[in-house]
């Protein structure tokens, strides 16, 4: 549904990704009245560039499966994880309502799940932590149910997206990785190729979505059964108050201003504030102008939740471990524009890839997460350097796995060493001159690693030696899924640079996701989800999801409240 604005409504929702959808749709099934506004083009925010997984433990597909986790468990490893971040109240509210959350939307909705039962936290070393269980992700979903709807849908992100088709993790990216080496894997990617190609002649795009394009067009296809108000290219300049309550905002579409009256309050899920230079100089401090830090998050992630909810009285938290859910990111040359900025979320952890600093030293387990790697090497840069390292393999490793926006076999190598992404030496020392690395270092990097590495070790950062390791890791490489020596040459490398994946500050809330005042008081009618929300995991990155995973609760329960609808607070 779109059409002319309306002046009233009862709930407005401000942004598109998984956090304003899931409240949109939440508040629609309890029967209230809905408008969702986006200020970009698609819908989607960062979450239809996402991987789609959302951490939420104890959820109803483990335990179909036997996954029957004692819940003292999951706090252990949040205790630990968060330190004095931790808070009662959030965690218990995700712990009771995540689930409830999933059985809501399979139950009303077009939202569908795929478990992530194989998928560990991220810390395996922690008391607590999980081998599976905790995660699910978008069952993937065909774009034709979404009807014209579909033009309307963020694409995924080019830099990961060869042709415009997004790879599901786990056996489809197999798959991918496997198509130069084994039949089966082959004439599966022949197939999906087919169908891509075949879909984007008659349609303009890829129509088997998957990740966390997936979860959007779910939610859209949601919406749109809903009958909700769906509004793109309208942004808000403000929220109006009725008394103490926020009652409503008024937006700018199309150069004109209106007014939307919101009896039941408005819903914040703008997507944080990635690209907010001011914000970001003052929270990141890698990034004293804010332009140091390149974010994987679309560009439209201004913010404007945060201001909104500052001059409605809300408060921005600037107390959290990390302001960013860092990740390391290369920038891909475009002629004519801003790099596009490649999330290296993946390759890292394959046997024979190392990351070093320009010094030829590693400083880090590059098998670890995004956000670990890159804590790393903010850790590891003296005061004054740029934050910046090289991750290099060599010949057979590229061809096979690929390295950032370079892609494996059979995609050509020469237009990436053409536009200097990628850097290339027949020997250490040259691929050291080219990078601007210190050769002695790094060739003494190189011997000490590969000494190890003929036996499967790590002395040094023992890669491969937890479950979230092992599994971004080549199974089929024996002993140390992640440890291979490097050589031959010729070797390869990309430069890597400070990014992100998304923001974790951001307006302090209740565990309704009410917004709080100076006083820590709600503010009656304001509420603000996903990135908007301060991070209830304070700065911390313990498992894949722990964004989407909240997001999607925490609509839930903003909705319920908004409405009016207590929670229920049994255990299933």
């Amino acid at each position: 549904m779109s059409g002319d604005l309306p002046s009233s409504c009862d709930l407005l929702v401000i942004g598109s990704g998984a956090g304003g959808l899931a409240s949109a749709v939440t508040a629609a099934v309890l029967g209230l009245d809905v408008v969702v506004i986006e200020k970009a083009r698609h819908f989607g925010g960062t979450t239809a560039w996402s991987g789609g997984w959302m951490w939420l433990p104890r959820n109803p597909l483990a335990r179909a499966a036997g996954i029957d986790e004692d819940e003292a468990t999951i706090r252990t490893y949040l205790r630990h994880e968060l330190g004095e971040g931790y808070d009662e109240a959030f965690v218990t509210m995700l712990l009771e309502q995540g689930p409830r959350m999933v059985e809501f939307f399979r139950r009303e909705s077009a939202v569908d799940f795929i478990d992530g039962n194989l998928m560990p936290d991220f810390h395996g070393n922690t008391p607590g932590a999980g081998t599976g269980g905790r995660s699910l992700c978008a069952k993937p979903f065909d774009g034709r149910e979404l009807g014209a709807r579909l033009h309307d849908l963020r694409p995924p992100l080019a830099e990961i997206a060869p042709f415009g088709m997004n790879i599901a993790s786990g056996a489809d990216l197999q798959h991918f990785l496997h198509a130069t080496r084994r039949l089966p894997s082959f004439l599966r990617v022949l197939r999906r190729l087919a169908r891509h190609f075949v879909d984007r002649a008659s349609h303009g795009r890829g129509l088997h979505l998957v990740n966390g394009n997936a979860l959007v067009a779910r939610l859209l296809k949601s919406a749109d059964d809903l009958g909700i108000a769906l509004f793109k290219d309208t942004a808000a300049a403000e929220l109006l108050r009725d008394g103490e309550r926020i009652g409503g905002a008024v937006v700018e579409r199309e150069g004109q201003r209106r007014t939307i009256q919101a009896t039941r309050g408005v819903v914040l899920a703008t997507g944080g504030f990635p690209h907010d230079l001011a914000r970001k100089s003052a929270l990141f401090p890698h990034a004293p102008t804010g332009r140091e830090h390149w974010s994987a998050a679309p560009c439209s992630n201004t913010g404007d939740g945060l201001r909104l909810g500052e001059a409605a009285g809300g408060h921005v938290r600037t107390d959290l471990r990390h302001a960013g859910a860092w990740a390391p990111v290369s920038l891909v040359p475009k002629p004519g524009g801003e790099p596009g900025r490649f999330p290296h979320l993946v390759e890292r952890a394959k046997p024979g890839a190392l990351m070093v600093r320009r010094d030829g030293k590693r400083f880090c387990n590059e098998a670890d997460s995004y956000h670990d790697v890159m804590q790393a090497l903010l850790a590891a840069t003296p005061a004054g350097e740029p934050a910046e390292a090289w991750l290099l393999c060599d010949h057979a490793f590229l061809r096979r796995y690929g390295l950032g926006r370079v892609r494996p076999r059979p995609f050509p190598i020469r237009p990436w060493l053409g536009n200097g992404y990628l850097k290339r030496g027949t020997t250490i020392a040259e691929l050291a001159s080219a990078c601007g690395i210190d050769a002695a270092g790094l060739a003494g990097t190189l011997d000490t690693y590969n000494a190890a590495a003929a036996a499967g070790r790590d002395p040094e950062f023992h890669r491969g030696e937890t479950p979230y390791n092992r599994i971004q890791g080549a199974a089929d490489n024996q002993p140390n899924p992640c440890v291979a020596p490097l050589g031959p040459g010729p070797f390869y490398a990309v430069r890597i640079v400070p990014g992100s994946l998304g923001t974790f500050a951001g307006l302090k809330t209740d565990a309704q996701a009410r917004v709080l005042d100076d006083h820590d008081a709600p503010i009656p009618g304001l509420y603000a989800v996903g990135n908007d929300m301060s991070s209830m995991m304070a700065g911390r990155y313990p498992a894949g999801g722990i964004t989407l995973g909240p997001a999607m609760t925490f609509g839930y329960v903003a909705a319920h409240h908004a409405g009016g609808i207590p929670l229920a607070n049994n255990r299933s």
